[in-house]
C-alpha cells in the first residue's frame, strides 16, 4: 500500500520499543499493532477477553492482555502486565472505542450511554493515568509517547451521534490541554481524528456510507498516522485523517480574547 504522506519519516527510533495498543483486536487497533511491529516495536495488544486480541498478538509476535478499558483498576493491571512481561513501556495507543447506541430523546438508554462514555472517554483518561506511571519509569529526556484515538466527530458537529461527538470532543480537549504540559516531562501526547474508516464500528453501516458516496479510509492509513505521531516530536496536536487528503494537524482557531469594558479615562 502506498503511503498517505508525501514525505517519509524516520521510524528507526521505534525499533525495540515496547508499545501498547488498546482495542487492538480489530480495525484501527489491529492495523496499528501490525504497523508498530513492522517498525520493530514489541507490541502488547489489549482488548476484551472474548476478542481476537490473542490472535492478533500472535500474528505480530507480541503479547495479549485482557482488559476492560472502562475500569480504572483494569487499566492499572494492564500496564502492570506490560512492565512485568516486557520490562518497560515506551508507546501507548489508547484506541478502544464504541458507538453510543442511543440519542438524547426517547431512545436514550443509560446503560448504552455509560458504556460509550466509559470506553471512549474514561478509557482514554484511565489509560493515560495508568500509562503515565509506566512512562515515568523511563530515563532520559524522551520518556515515551501516547496517541489517543479521537475522531473527526471530535472536531465538528455530528447531529446523528451527539453523545459519540461529546466524548470524542473530550478526547480532543484532553490532548490539546495535556500535551504541552506532558512535553515538559519528556512525554508526548497527541490524538488522531479519522473520518469514516474501516473498523468494527463502521462495518454495519458500510453499505449505506458507500451508497451515500463516502469511501472508507483504509485502517492502514490511520495506523500510519499513529506511527508517524510516535516518531515525531509533536505534543498536544490532533491530526485529521480524511480520504484523499494527507493527514496533518488540525489548525484550531484561537478563542477570542477579552476586551476592556471601560474606556482608558474611566480606569
Amino acid at each position: 500500500m502506498t503511503s498517505a504522506f508525501s514525505t517519509p519519516v524516520d521510524l528507526s527510533p521505534l525499533r525495540d520499543r515496547v508499545a501498547l495498543v488498546t482495542g487492538g483486536a480489530s480495525g484501527l487497533g489491529r492495523a496499528t499493532a501490525v504497523a508498530l511491529a513492522d517498525a520493530g516495536a514489541e507490541v502488547v495488544v489489549a482488548d476484551l477477553p472474548d476478542s481476537a486480541g490473542a490472535q492478533v498478538a500472535a500474528e505480530v509476535g507480541g503479547h495479549f492482555v485482557a482488559t476492560d478499558v472502562s475500569d480504572l483498576e483494569a487499566n492499572r493491571a494492564m500496564v502492570a502486565f506490560v512492565l512485568e512481561r516486557c520490562g518497560r513501556l515506551d508507546l501507548a495507543h489508547l484506541n478502544a472505542g464504541v458507538t453510543s447506541g442511543c440519542g438524547l430523546g426517547e431512545d436514550f438508554d443509560l446503560a448504552s450511554y455509560r458504556r460509550a462514555m466509559g470506553v471512549n472517554l474514561d478509557g482514554v483518561v484511565f489509560g493515560t493515568h495508568a500509562v503515565l506511571a509506566g512512562l515515568r519509569r523511563n530515563d532520559g529526556p524522551e520518556r515515551g509517547a501516547i496517541v489517543a484515538t479521537a475522531s473527526l466527530a471530535g472536531l465538528t458537529a455530528v447531529p446523528m451521534e451527539p453523545l459519540y461527538a461529546a466524548n470524542k470532543h473530550g478526547v480532543v480537549g484532553l490532548a490539546r490541554s495535556l500535551g504541552p504540559a506532558l512535553a515538559l516531562d519528556g512525554i508526548r501526547f497527541n490524538a488522531v481524528c479519522p473520518g469514516f474508516a474501516e473498523s468494527a464500528m463502521t462495518a454495519p453501516i458500510r453499505a449505506g456510507l458507500e451508497a451515500a458516496g463516502f469511501e472508507l479510509i483504509p485502517a492502514e492509513v490511520v495506523a500510519e498516522t499513529v506511527v508517524r505521531l510516535f516518531a515525531l516530536d509533536a505534543s498536544g496536536e490532533c491530526w485529521f485523517v480524511q480520504q484523499g487528503r494527507e493527514p496533518a494537524p488540525f489548525q484550531f482557531r484561537n478563542v477570542p480574547g477579552p476586551r476592556p469594558t471601560k474606556s482608558p479615562e474611566e480606569v
